[in-house]
């Protein structure tokens, strides 16, 4: 009985007060009354006086066997039984809400077809698949946060929308390749398109991480003007870069610029050359900036009330059907 009844409660208990009001109505109230049909006959005094009794005005109390009065008040406890709401509590529910929504906005342009990233071996390898390796280990950390993920080159595109969905956040990164978004390198509409993406969020942290090999050749956008726009919506950017500040036109690295964007919006700049440099500045983000995870627990509360009420109506169907039977007339053979 105990492991029945582990868990239940009633949401508005108070509707047991209810409980007494037939007997309040029956004590309170005046009998029902109803005139019937009857049939007058002129000797109606001798049949009196003859049988010695005293008339008066009629009436008839229709009797109620025991087992309709323990019918009726069985379905009453029943019907305020499921207008008290009964509900049985589950199991505590622990819901995880993302606290920071974070976009990575990776360079694609021509100049992350050079040979010149080195990876944990040792060996060269192209910027861009040394940073898809090491971003990809990034974001199997950041379990539990919402993720987009942008692409550039002359134009910035969305490549996956915020989504906790990492696995395919992680499936669209490897199907990037240098030049789908052009040759050249917009950095400032890189980081228009991410504010964009953060006017659809909730949360108050937003955080983007621009990473890029080249200066900004082809924004329609200032990227400091971009960068001051967002610092105006809260969005803090870090921004890291990987090509080379000695390269020549369009493959050289702006430090200037990038520090200028990060200082704006109260993040930071990071330099890295090869794969130990970004994996290390993976590690100073995240001690920099913690992943952020919202709590919420719960106990999810199942009604219960159309227990009562089936019973209540099983209850009523059956007295029903007793006085049927006890009122059915049974047939009688007549012989011929």
């Amino acid at each position: 009985m105990n492991g029945v009844l582990a868990g239940l409660s009633f949401a508005a208990p108070w509707t047991f007060l209810l409980l007494p009001l037939p007997l309040l109505v029956w004590w309170l109230t005046p009998p029902h009354r109803e005139r019937v049909p009857a049939i007058r006959v002129p000797f109606f005094q001798r049949i009196t006086d003859r049988l010695g009794l005293t008339p008066g005005t009629g009436s008839t109390v229709r009797g109620r066997r025991s087992w309709q009065w323990i019918f009726a008040a069985l379905i009453w406890l029943f019907i305020v039984t499921a207008l008290a709401r009964p509900e049985r509590e589950g199991e505590a529910v622990t819901i995880q809400k993302p606290a920071r929504d974070l976009i990575l906005a990776v360079d694609i342009s021509g100049s992350m077809e050079q040979q010149d990233f080195v990876g944990a071996d040792g060996s060269r390898q192209q910027r861009l698949a040394g940073v898809k390796g090491v971003l990809e280990e990034f974001l199997k950390g950041r379990a539990g946060e919402r993720v987009a993920l942008i692409v550039f080159g002359s134009r910035a595109f969305v490549q996956a929308p915020l989504t906790t969905d990492l696995d395919t956040v992680l499936e669209l990164l490897q199907q990037t390749d240098v030049g789908m978004a052009g040759p050249h390198t917009a950095l400032g509409d890189a980081i228009g398109l991410a504010i964009r993406q953060f006017e659809s969020s909730e949360v108050k942290q937003r955080l983007l991480i621009l990473l890029s090999d080249g200066s900004d050749t082809a924004s329609r956008m200032s990227p400091l003007n971009a960068a001051a726009i967002a610092a105006q919506r809260q969005v803090r950017i870090l921004t890291i870069g990987v090509g080379d500040p000695q390269g020549e036109s369009e493959n050289r690295l702006d430090e200037e610029t990038l520090k200028a964007i990060a200082r704006r919006t109260g993040g930071e700049f990071y330099f890295a050359n090869d794969q130990q440099a970004l994996t290390s500045v993976y590690r100073q983000i995240d001690a920099l900036v913690p992943k952020k995870i919202d709590s919420e627990t719960y106990r999810p509360h199942r009604s219960l009330a159309h227990w009562p009420l089936a019973a209540a109506l099983v209850l009523s169907l059956l007295g029903l059907a007793l006085r049927l039977l006890e009122h059915r007339t049974p047939l009688r053979e007549v012989n011929p």
